[in-house]
């Protein structure tokens, strides 16, 4: 597996200069965190500080726990988010997260090891579904996930809006998805989880967003931003989409792409800040609203196999994005 040193000997990337007056943010992980390979023995520089950047398991569908882990230490990620394991996209199937034979414990004893934290849960549910049989299944998954969460002490779970029902008007659209999102925010209040409702799908737009999040009107339900989908398909600046909806971010989701198809209509995903997103703007406008959140690369390989390998583009994000941090004012989070 190539080191973040490695990558960095060979990478085109450009690290931007830090400037003065960093923006400091809370700490996340609480145990003491063992030095990255090419720290070790001697090796490297540094104190085994980490930027506030994390990756999705949506980007590297085959690799193992151990390998999804090994990969974010080596690379000094500081946590990741869960989007499925291997074969199991219902997290709460996953052998890695069962309580049978005490797994779940000693996943979580791995992540210690590593000074790593699960930033979310990123479930399927969709709470569009009109039909009383189907959103019923549609909450139980939410809620399980809710329940996982709060196992793994992991703060957030992500559900979908997802889309707008044909005859159902707007107001009545955004209305049920409110309500959906309110019984799961008062679900998971007791047990510390926050429910975030993701831009994605039909609701890729600040002002339905907004109607949504404060009809729910509930302490334990706010946004994951990503914010390649309102740019792209909701046609929103970045700082215009943080000036609207900053309050309510909890999360992101950070990925390039570029238009393709022979019409341009299509897009395809690319290296962090080779293409037409700017992952960079986004950046600052996130830093400079006093987020306190993590940036993190959804690299959808999972659903767009022929985009590059994991470890190269994680391994990138990880240099890119801490030069676009750093240049925002971003300091390195305390080896722990």
């Amino acid at each position: 597996m190539t080191t973040r040193r490695q990558f960095l000997a060979t990478s085109a990337a450009a690290v931007l200069a830090s400037p003065p007056g960093p923006l400091f943010l809370r700490e996340w992980g609480n145990a003491r965190r063992p030095p990255s390979p090419e720290r070790r023995g001697g090796q490297g520089v540094g104190t085994g500080a980490r930027f506030p950047i994390g990756f999705s398991t949506l980007g590297c569908p085959e690799w193992t726990w151990k390998q999804i882990l090994d990969f974010a230490q080596a690379h000094d990620y500081a946590a990741v988010e869960l989007r499925g394991i291997q074969k199991n996209m219902d997290l709460t199937l996953a052998p890695e997260l069962s309580r049978e034979g005490g797994r779940i414990e000693e996943s979580k004893r791995e992540l210690r090891e590593r000074g790593l934290r699960i930033s979310d849960l990123g479930a399927s549910a969709e709470l569009h579904e009109q039909d009383p049989a189907k959103r019923a299944a549609q909450l139980d998954e939410a809620r399980r996930f809710i329940d996982l969460a709060e196992t793994l002490r992991a703060p957030y779970v992500r559900v979908f809006g997802n889309k707008y029902v044909k005859g159902v008007p707007r107001d009545m659209m955004l209305a049920h998805i409110a309500r959906g999102l309110r019984e799961l925010g008062d679900y998971a209040k007791p047990k510390g989880v926050t429910v975030l409702i993701e831009s994605h799908g039909d609701f890729t737009d600040s002002p339905s967003l907004l109607e949504i999040l404060q009809q729910a009107a509930s302490p334990n339900v706010a946004l994951l931003w990503d914010a390649h989908h309102t740019f792209v398909s909701g046609k929103e600046a970045p700082e215009d989409t943080v000036r609207q909806l900053g309050r309510y971010i909890r999360h992101t989701h950070l990925k390039d792409s570029v238009p393709a198809g022979p019409d341009g209509k299509d897009r395809r995903y690319v290296l962090t800040g080779t293409g037409e997103v700017p992952v960079r703007r986004q950046v600052e406008a996130l830093a400079h609203s006093g987020y306190r959140g993590l940036y993190s690369f959804e690299w959808e390989k999972r659903w767009h196999p022929d985009i590059a390998e994991p470890e190269v583009a994680f391994a990138q994000f990880a240099t890119v994005a801490g030069g676009y941090l750093r240049g925002a004012g971003v300091t390195e989070l305390p080896a722990q």
